[in-house]
């Protein structure tokens, strides 16, 4: 691995490394956090995903395109076309007219556009640093690992697979229909299937289903121990039984179905051809497979990408929501949307298995992060430092395997398979054999993989239970680096972290050294893992138990808190909240705001926050808030805020809009035009932010029902080709209007000029708004505690401290006891003593131990010696009396965060307006400027109140009267007869005795939608 300018940049930091920490004593116990940093430069993150793509792009794509190389044409086999490289494919093929046959070689071939994964190998960003990423108008900080499809940021979701349903349900399907698949052979169907189809991955050679039959023979007995021992049931939701596809992955099963689905359309093509005889033309085999109508590789990619419907025929695979919009808000809330799993379960069903918190969980996947509401538990998010596996080559180990002393299946019988002193062998699922001695043999493996002869991510796993070991090298799992153990005295000393720190040695080196290595979820189960070293190395009177688990530990953590993910580890002192508080919390990290004017970063902060670079752009501001009750309009989580301090610049924010504004080509070549904007006349006034262009021009205050775009649509836009240029009378308008909020002034920001694919003109704009908070504004710290603007106060009404301190907000003190969220009130603390003596204080999680946290005790003392109380209170004077409170107030800075909810965005109401087609109600929601709804508990409420004419009112006077006629006799409606001036009842055909009344038009909906269902209400009608 080479060191960039920006590692150098970060390894010589003076952030990470403590003068003060290098000049100490060597301590017994080297501090291994320096570890993290470098992990995340190789790993982690992003990475997961930036590597499966990379692996799909430069191995998956050739594999694919080598497993399916040849053509041929089913009419005459001896016309044939051969791929050898991916998307641009060298091909040689067969050529030729009335039985002349020549073979001919074209090289670079395009077959189609393969959407880039942003940062990856192949990407133009790959590799460039900090200064020439910014140099491109490219955030130096954004991590990628996303593709951009049609101008929206998609992002493929981590999907886990329950393999055994899944393969079980392939095969029922497999063997009813035959649509596609090699035409049914001389043997048979079945014993294809059985051969080439059932447990495709247990090989068949010459016909002898020996290893398959042994591989039933495990499953069935497998099964039948489930039945008798409840015990030997596997737990699907085991993390450790579970693979994650990665969009590599996603992207090679897709690549591969779009590829096979092009070459079986050549082949069709190809065959119609050769069937007609008489073939004048020189047939070409290589313009099946180019040109732009043969374009389905690159369609169905970017439509794959662009819906998120995940479509593969042959497996009948169909998902839907595979892709999802990049949520842009914030940086956190992208980073914490690309470490994002989702599970194929559906949501409705109401189980809490898959839910609950897996103790297997532990390190992989963050216990915190997860969705509220339905898809709570099932939506996971990976910890800090896991990684995810990519495949790796399997002959080499099975090789090693034979090697170490594994019987080969085909020289055991039966019964020898499961003698009770020997452990069969499973790779990937596949049995390759026993040993005699399965602990000599894993930790040979072992040996081998710390030494770097065998892959870093090949986990050995030996399970007591079935009698069995599995070596596993497939892709999909998760693993985490943690530090090996000789009988619990760490491998990795002080110096190797003196080399790190100088730039010497990398992750990578750590990994080559045998220090560190890789455990998956299996291979934890056979580990005692310890969380700090001085647990393992603490020389107590101990009894003898003590010692002999100290002796048996194998590995020690690199650092706690990186069992939580990347959004967990933003909130300070998470161990001291209660836990739902912490889920909350990074819940609201995906509403957090657009842009912030005065960003500021935390000034309790956290080792994650910096790694993963939130104090470079943070999204909230430290505000000084005094805990205590005032004016009565801070109740239930309300906040008073400080008017001045509004006035400086606090939660002040900028929004942007996109306005997309097309001209288009039309089928008989007449074009949208912009017009020069009429500088005089009625409309002058709605066009002066115009340029001489017709656009609008950057800087310019934008108001509602500004034009900003003046353009002429053709009137005919259908018949044939036209070929003069058109007259002024064949355009009509089509001028378009900003819609925004009135009484607000917007700015146009930005105007982009650019084509879309079909290559007609597209004008973009950024529209800016600043905003100050206003009352009903929403607010949050960083424990889950949310709280809207209650009111603002001049702050010559605020209380004030003895030093003329002035608090920013004012909170309410009942926030704290039910929630129990300590954290925040270490945070007040924490950033308190951080201001008076200038230090950024930490809070990270489980960090007391370690010093990654700073404990109360010291910040007290802190505190103490700079002249404040011990418990961060003071003395507040009234702002409105002078005279002093009653109590001492507990006031301090909190790092705050201003989520998205505004109230200019909710605001809405409404007189009369539009109403919905169907059912003449009016209709629903700001954007369509709707009505506000009396449902059914409000209806309830009236009714409670006996306000009946209210009720009458609402819901149908202001909602939806309709004059019905209804027949007295036979109960239906009836309709008028404008010609006849008279009512008539369509059912007894005639108008005798019909009455007319009034009825809401649902109701009467209602009952002819009963009665096209052959439902009949019939109306009694009484004299009121």
């Amino acid at each position: 691995m080479r060191l960039d300018h920006e590692d150098l940049d970060l390894t010589n930091d003076d952030n990470f490394i403590d003068k003060e920490k290098l000049s100490a004593p060597i301590k017994s116990t080297a501090d291994k956090f320096q570890l993290v940093p470098e992990f995340l430069k190789v790993r982690g993150l992003v990475k997961q995903h930036l590597d499966s793509f990379n692996y799909f792009i430069n191995v998956g794509i050739k594999k694919i395109v080598q497993a399916n190389c040849r053509i041929a044409s089913v009419t005459d086999p001896s016309i044939y076309l051969r791929y050898a490289a991916p998307i641009y494919v060298n091909i040689e093929y067969v050529y030729g007219s009335h039985g002349k046959k020549a073979t001919s070689v074209k090289d670079n071939v395009k077959i189609g556009r393969m959407p880039i994964m942003l940062r990856s190998c192949r990407c133009v960003l790959h590799g460039k640093d900090e200064e020439e990423l910014a140099r491109l108008g490219e955030c130096p900080l954004d991590p990628g690992g996303y593709f951009v499809i049609k101008g929206t940021e998609k992002e493929c979701v981590s999907e886990g697979v329950n393999t055994q349903k899944q393969a079980l349900d392939y095969l029922e399907a497999k063997v009813k229909k035959t649509s596609y698949g090699p035409p049914p052979e001389k043997d048979g169907r079945a014993l294809y299937i059985l051969r080439d189809l059932f447990l495709a991955h247990v090989p068949v050679r010459d016909n002898n289903f020996r290893q398959k039959c042994f591989y039933v023979g495990v499953m069935l007995r497998r099964m039948i121990e489930a039945m008798l021992n409840k015990d030997a049931m596997d737990d699907k939701d085991y993390v450790g039984n579970k693979r994650l596809e990665l969009s590599g992955q996603l992207m090679s099963l897709l690549f591969e179905d779009l590829f096979k689905t092009m070459l079986s359309e050549a082949i069709k093509k190809v065959d119609a051809i050769l069937l007609k005889q008489s073939r004048a033309s020189r047939f070409d085999f290589s313009q099946y497979i180019t040109g732009e109508s043969h374009n389905s590789i690159s369609f169905g990619l970017e439509r794959t990408l662009s819906t998120g419907n995940f479509d593969i025929k042959r497996f009948r695979m169909h998902r839907k929501g595979m892709t999802q919009v990049l949520t842009r808000l914030s940086f956190i809330g992208s980073l914490g949307f690309i470490t994002k799993i989702s599970p194929q379960f559906e949501k409705s069903r109401k189980v809490s298995g898959p839910r609950s918190l897996q103790p297997s969980q532990w390190g992989m996947l963050c216990p915190c992060d997860t969705p509220e509401g339905e898809s709570c538990g099932l939506v996971k998010n990976l910890a800090l430092m896991t990684h995810v596996t990519t495949d790796e080559e399997e002959g080499p180990l099975v090789a090693m395997c034979y090697k170490l002393g594994v019987t080969d299946l085909e020289v055991l019988s039966a019964e020898e398979l499961h003698t009770p002193d020997s452990f069969l062998v499973i790779l990937n699922g596949l049995i390759l054999g026993k040993h005699r001695r399965p602990q000599y043999f894993a930790n040979s493996l072992r040996m081998l993989r710390r030494a770097g002869k065998i892959g870093e991510f090949v986990s050995v796993f030996t399970n007591e239970k079935q009698h069995c070991v599995y070596v596993a090298s497939d892709g999909g799992r998760v693993c985490r680096p943690l530090v090996i153990a000789d009988k619990g005295i760490s491998r990795v000393k002080q110096h190797h972290m003196k080399e790190l720190q100088d730039g010497v040695r990398t992750f990578d080196d750590f990994i080559r050294d045998g220090l560190i290595e890789y455990l998956d979820v299996n291979e934890e189960n056979n580990a005692l893992i310890a969380l700090y070293e001085s647990e393992a190395t603490t020389e107590l009177d101990e009894g003898a138990e003590a010692a002999k688990i100290r002796a048996d530990i194998t590995h020690i953590e690199i650092e706690p808190f990186t069992i939580l993910g990347v959004v967990a580890g933003l909130i300070p002192y998470p161990h001291h909240n209660q836990s739902p508080r912490n889920t909350y919390q990074l819940n609201r990290m995906d509403t957090l705001l657009y842009l912030l004017v005065y960003p500021q970063r935390p000034l309790l902060t956290t080792r994650t926050i910096e790694l993963v670079g939130y104090d470079k752009l943070g999204a909230g501001q430290n505000a000084t808030v005094a805990v205590m009750s005032n004016t009565g309009y801070d109740i239930e989580d309300a906040i008073v805020m400080n008017k001045s301090s509004l006035d400086r610049g606090f939660g002040r924010c900028i929004v942007m809009k996109k306005i997309v504004a097309t001209c288009q080509k039309y089928d008989n070549s007449t074009v949208d035009r912009i017009l020069m904007p009429q500088r005089t006349g009625p409309d002058a006034e709605k066009m002066q932010i115009l340029d001489d262009d017709g656009i609008a021009s950057p800087g310019e205050i934008i108001r509602p029902n500004d034009v900003y775009i003046y353009k002429q649509i053709p009137v005919c836009t259908t018949r044939d080709k036209i070929t003069s240029p058109l007259s002024d009378s064949q355009y009509r308008p089509a001028r378009e209007f900003f819609k925004g909020p009135e009484g607000e002034t917007q700015v146009v920001d930005r105007v982009a000029l650019c084509s879309d694919k079909s290559g007609s003109l597209c004008i973009k704009y950024i529209i800016r708004h600043t905003r100050r908070p206003e009352l009903g504004d929403k607010f949050s710290s960083r424990h889950g505690q949310k709280g809207v603007c209650g009111t603002i106060i001049q702050q010559e009404d605020f209380p004030f401290s003895e030093l003329g301190i002035c608090p920013d907000l004012i909170m309410n003190p009942h926030g704290f006891p039910s929630r129990m969220t300590v954290g925040k009130m270490i945070e007040l603390l924490g950033s308190k003593a951080g201001v008076s003596c200038g230090r950024f204080h930490y809070g990270s999680a489980f960090g007391e131990r370690s010093g990654h946290a700073d404990k109360v005790e010291t910040i007290s003392k802190t505190l103490v010696d700079k002249g404040f109380s011990y418990s961060g209170k003071d003395l507040l004077y009234s702002g409105l009396s002078g005279e002093p409170l009653e109590a001492y107030i507990f006031m301090g800075p909190i790092y705050y965060q201003k989520l998205k909810h505004m109230v200019l965005d909710k605001m809405h109401a409404r007189g009369s307006g539009p109403r919905v087609m169907m059912t003449r109600q009016p209709t629903e929601g700001k954007s369509k400027n709707g009505g506000l709804r009396v449902g059914e508990m409000e209806r309830d409420c009236l009714i409670a109140y006996g306000a009946s004419m209210l009720i009458y009112e609402r819901l149908m006077i202001s909602s939806d009267p309709f004059e019905v006629q209804v027949c007295r006799a036979c109960g239906l409606l009836g309709y008028y007869n404008y010609k006849l001036k008279k009512a008539v009842c369509s059912t007894c055909k005639n108008g005798d005795n019909i009455a007319t009344m009034k009825l809401p038009y649902a109701c009467k909906l209602l009952f002819q939608e009963l009665q096209s269902m052959n439902v009949v209400p019939r109306l009694k009608l009484v004299e009121a």
